[in-house]
């Protein structure tokens, strides 16, 4: 695969996010699709995520002076161009052969952010270089999955560190797969020439001998799920700032601040995981809420069915700093890889601004909650 991703052109007719759904079904297998779209059980918190962000309604306001307004903030103390960045998402080139090196593209010439997987299809080093030589990029990050060999752990970080990641995002709400019977219905199974590359090299994790009655869930694979002397343990690992992803309930938010983390991501994996756990637009509430009435000041951000700039408008007003977007990004690489990508993030960014201008918002700081709420 060549080092500079493919010029392709968006295909006619693409005008919206829901447009880049349909046509990238086309362009994906079932196999894919299944993976790439499908949610947890019933799929109802993959559903609440979208419905959500419906439900909120913007009360826009008038006559004020929007001439100069912009989308710029800061975050980590790096100055972004729009508060977007891509999620962590594995195993890109089941969606296109360009897979992350054609994402990183892509979001680094739209100055959006980019958070790499640990499952990445492609070398950290491949990605991070395509990102760092464009100019004017955004953030990027390596996200995280702690490994049960921690002496592998280790080197992983360490090679993000040198490849020029500039921060970790340790994801805390997976230490198991959820139930997702899409993916089993349609028999997923990762293709030839696909799989998490910057894992090569790890020591398999060794069976636990069971006794009668014991649990292959509870008294083996949980044994190595990640707990918060761990993300004290991971902090000493590395001079990068840290992130936790999948953070839902207050209490967990609160905790997370009182360890000094760098920042949380409100997710609820996409629906992937636990199905019937709140939305994000929810959850992002109640965390904002909490961390607000304690006096923490740490970036939040959120990801999860947002769809439309006013989607991303409504999470900076519910108190989000910036957002991830994940499926989308999945949809524009299938549809043309990094000219897709960089469509999505282009159409978000364009409607936030049109959010923003018929709101009567001139920077992300006027977006509060005040323009959710009238009471």
């Amino acid at each position: 695969m060549s080092q500079v991703p493919a010029l392709q052109a968006v295909p006619d007719g693409i005008i919206n996010l829901a447009d880049h759904e349909a046509h990238a079904r086309q362009r994906m297998d079932d196999n894919a699709w299944a993976y790439f779209s499908g949610g947890a059980a019933d799929e109802r918190s993959l559903a609440a995520n979208r419905s959500a962000w419906d439900a909120l309604t913007l009360w826009p306001r008038v006559l004020r002076p929007l001439a100069g307004g912009h989308t710029r903030l800061q975050l980590l103390g790096r100055e972004l161009a729009c508060p977007l960045l891509v999620a962590p998402m594995a195993f890109q080139r089941m969606a296109h052969a360009d897979a992350e090196l054609a994402t990183a593209y892509a979001a680094a010439a739209l100055g959006a952010g980019m958070v790499l997987s640990t499952q990445a299809s492609l070398p950290l080093e491949t990605v991070a270089q395509a990102a760092r030589l464009t100019p004017g990029h955004g953030p990027l990050w390596f996200q995280l999955y702690l490994q049960h060999d921690r002496g592998f752990t280790r080197q992983l970080i360490k090679r993000a560190e040198a490849a020029g990641y500039e921060a970790l995002v340790l994801t805390v709400d997976a230490p198991t797969s959820g139930v997702r019977d899409r993916e089993r219905r349609a028999r997923f199974c990762l293709p030839p020439g696909v799989s998490a590359v910057n894992l090569q090299g790890m020591a398999p994790l060794e069976a636990m001998r069971l006794a009668p009655g014991q649990s292959a869930l509870f008294d083996g694979l949980l044994h190595h799920a990640p707990t918060w002397d761990d993300v004290a343990w991971l902090q000493q690992q590395t001079r990068l700032p840290l992130l936790l992803k999948g953070v839902l309930h207050p209490a967990d938010a609160l905790q997370a601040a009182r360890l000094g983390v760098a920042g949380i991501i409100v997710s609820n994996h996409g629906g992937r995981t636990l199905d019937t756990a709140p939305a994000t637009a929810t959850a992002l509430a109640r965390v904002a809420g909490a961390m607000r009435g304690a006096g923490h000041e740490l970036p939040l951000l959120a990801d999860g069915g947002i769809r439309r700039g006013t989607d991303v408008l409504k999470a900076v007003a519910l108190g989000a700093t910036a957002v991830l977007i994940g499926r989308p990004v999945l949809w524009g690489l299938a549809n043309a890889g990094a000219a897709g990508v960089a469509h999505v993030l282009r159409l978000l960014r364009d409607e936030l601004e049109i959010a923003m201008a018929l709101t009567g918002c001139a920077t992300l700081g006027q977006a509060t909650v005040e323009l959710l709420d009238t009471e």
